[in-house]
């Protein structure tokens, strides 16, 4: 066998031994990109006279899977995945990792490279190995897993605190919102106050988790309680909040992956992640937040409590826009409970202050609820549903219930909470509104406890309405730029049919009897799957019917429209509008566009009947905000039904995508003259 440390470079027209090369395609949903990058890897070598053989692990199973001796007789391996691959069978190979967009646009470059990239030492763990991956993608990934992780905590804990006080609850002075202890509402409360005092634990915990593993899972939650109650456990001037928590679980993955790359003996090995690594990780992390964090985060909330009491005697104007930055900030943190402790302490002598921060303290959840109800699309149904959760917190005042959006776009949501606090804020502080108990939100009002009802409410409407307005602005705004200036190395989501989640869409498929080889020529059928007829195109579910030489729109959304008008006409379709719909909040989550002058949008909807295929062209082609900045100029679009969630769309999917990548086959997709040549052409993809 070839030395890695010497690899042949080439094909054997030198008299070498030829380059022997294994690659695995991955990415986080498993359909196009996986199968696209397998193609584009296989046609470069082969153009350059490389033997390679590329392992996908795609949404139905791994499919060309390495064996032992195509791993043994390799001179390198790329790994071309957005999501992790097992490396510890190919110790001792040079690897190179990159993200899959690499494997599609630039797959010459990365078998140049592969052959002096780093040898990877035996037993390297998941997240290691040769440069090229992707971190910020990782960073973004780990952020997202402790949100999910931490929403049903929110939800459970926040709708359970405003049950409490909205039954059992009443307003007294000093207390805010009080219930009698030991009383049946008080206990409801507790539980409440318990799904809280979980909620940032989890949240960074989780975060922690999805970097390291699980030797990083209690340093992570240990980080997130410190974060979440600093004063009740070392008497600490203040709590970090979410903010702390995000800092904390990211600090605890990244420690963890440092002291598992640090060499121990043999007889170590074995407890290192279950004693060692979840000690020295929690020790070093523990002492680290309460000697080095802390004490910062406690001159921050002295000083600004001091420079907060010395602006009360501003312009009420000034001091509401004050008032309403800060408690719309952190959401618990140092600044917001700064805000917070100042203007209940002034209660009975300067009720206006109180009256500011009450009329701030709902904006952020009630904004960013009402922001999931005005634009759908832009949410996943997950965040749709946590935003009525937040509708509900907002209206008692829980200000928690907007943590979920700003953990997940903290560039967009926590701004646009800002800003509507601060109207809020300022118009409570110009229209003179009280508030005589130290709490906030509608909720308030029902017990007496507000002066100037109506412009209360005028001041939390206006600030729910900029903030929802503002949210919504910013993250469409940021969706645009990925759209127009991603770099190839960052793909969007996959084209995973919308309603799928991750599971559904990660090996929940048994892979075929027989996988396919990857080479450019069309590919078989799974053996236990029915043979089309020789007449059908993509197992019947695309006809000449559903088939259009040249499309009328000029843009995403007509397209997506006029391909739904197509798929109607063969009668499969029962709600046209909702099949547009569920299109479109699929393309909200990640165009659809691959690239190379392709899109595939998509649904997974019961306002269609049955599976159904589309095909259109686009002459001038449509902007789809694809990686390559191409513009879509071959549209395909697939409906399936809720109940045809099995492995037949997912193979035609992955078949089409793979296929696509064949110059040649899309030249002569372009070139057909009507609907019946399309179709001829379409027969390929087999």
């Amino acid at each position: 066998m070839t030395s890695p440390v010497d690899p042949p470079t080439g094909g054997a027209s030198s008299g070498q031994k030829p380059l022997k090369l294994v690659a695995v395609t991955a990415c986080p949903t498993g359909i196009a990109h996986t199968y696209m990058a397998a193609e584009k890897l296989q046609q470069a070598a082969d153009g350059l006279g490389i033997d390679m053989k590329v392992e996908t692990q795609g949404s139905i199973g791994a499919e060309n899977v390495l064996t032992d001796n195509d791993v043994k007789n390799a001179d390198g391996v790329i790994i071309a995945a957005d999501k992790e691959v097992d490396l510890d069978r190919f110790g001792g190979k040079r690897v190179l990792r990159v993200g899959v967009a690499e494997g599609i646009h630039h797959p010459e470059q990365l078998i140049e490279r592969v052959q002096t990239s780093p040898v990877l030492a035996a037993g390297t763990s998941p997240s290691a190995g040769g440069g090229g991956g992707k971190e910020r993608s990782q960073a973004y990934k780990a952020l997202m897993n402790g949100v999910s992780y931490m929403i049903p905590f929110v939800v459970v804990g926040g709708l359970l605190l405003a049950v409490s006080l909205s039954l059992g609850g009443h307003a007294d002075a000093k207390g805010g919102l009080v219930i009698p202890e030991e009383s049946f509402w008080w206990y409801v409360n507790q539980l409440g106050v318990t799904g809280f005092k979980l909620m940032l634990p989890i949240f960074s915990g989780y975060i922690a988790y999805a970097l390291a593993d699980r030797p990083a899972l209690v340093p992570g939650m240990i980080g997130g309680f410190l974060a979440s109650d600093a004063v009740g456990i070392y008497k600490a001037d203040a709590n970090a909040g979410f903010l702390g928590a995000i800092v904390t679980g990211f600090l605890a993955g990244y420690l963890v992956l440092g002291l598992k790359k640090v060499k121990v003996p043999k007889f170590v090995q074995p407890i290192m992640p279950i004693i060692v690594l979840p000690i020295v990780s929690t020790l070093v992390l523990g002492l680290f937040y309460i000697y080095v964090i802390g004490q910062p985060i406690s001159w921050v909330f002295t000083h600004l409590t001091n420079w907060l009491n010395g602006m009360t005697g501003s312009s009420a104007i000034v001091l509401g826009i004050i008032i309403g930055l800060m408690i719309s900030f952190d959401m618990g943190g140092p600044v917001n409970k700064t805000a917070f402790l100042v203007s209940a302490g002034l209660i009975g002598t300067n009720n206006d202050v109180m009256g500011m921060a009450a009329a701030a303290i709902p904006v952020m959840p009630l904004g960013q609820g009402l922001a999931t109800l005005l634009r759908k699309k832009l949410y996943s149904k997950q965040e749709q549903e946590t935003g009525l959760a937040a509708l509900f917190m907002g209206f008692f005042g829980i200000s928690e219930g907007a943590i979920p959006f700003a953990a997940a776009r903290p560039a967009q949501v926590i701004p646009a909470n800002m800003l509507g606090g601060a109207v809020a804020g300022a118009i409570a502080g110009v229209a003179g509104v009280e508030d005589s108990v130290p709490h906030g939100g509608p909720i308030v009002s029902l017990f007496g406890a507000i002066s100037g009802v109506a412009m209360f409410f005028v001041a939390i409407a206006a600030g729910v309405v900029v903030t929802a307005f503002t949210t919504n602005a910013l993250i469409e705004f940021q969706q645009r730029r990925k759209g127009e200036t991603a770099p190839a190395a960052t793909p969007a989501p996959e084209p995973v049919l919308a309603g799928v989640g991750a599971g559904a869409a990660t090996g929940a498929v048994a892979a075929p009897a027989t996988a396919p080889a990857p080479s450019p020529a069309p590919q078989q059928a799974p053996a236990d799957a029915t043979p089309a007829p020789e007449d059908e195109v993509l197992s019947g579910y695309l006809t000449e019917q559903t088939v259009k030489v040249g499309l009328d729109a000029q843009d995403k959304e007509a397209a997506i429209r006029e391909l739904a008008g197509l798929l109607a006409s063969t009668g499969k379709v029962n709600d046209v509008e909702e099949l547009v719909q569920t299109a479109l909040r699929r393309e909200a989550q990640g165009t659809t566009g691959l690239g190379e002058e392709i899109a595939i949008p998509h649904a997974k909807t019961d306002a269609v009947t049955s599976p159904v295929v589309g095909f259109a062209r686009s002459a001038e082609g449509i902007e789809w905000g694809s990686l390559d900045g191409t513009k879509a100029k071959l549209i395909f679009m697939i409906s399936v039904p809720e109940a045809a969630a099995g492995d037949e769309h997912l193979r035609i999917l992955a078949l089409l995508s793979r296929k696509l990548m064949d110059t040649g086959f899309r030249e002569r997709l372009e070139a057909a003259p009507d609907e019946a040549a399309i179709l001829d052409v379409l027969r390929e993809v087999r």
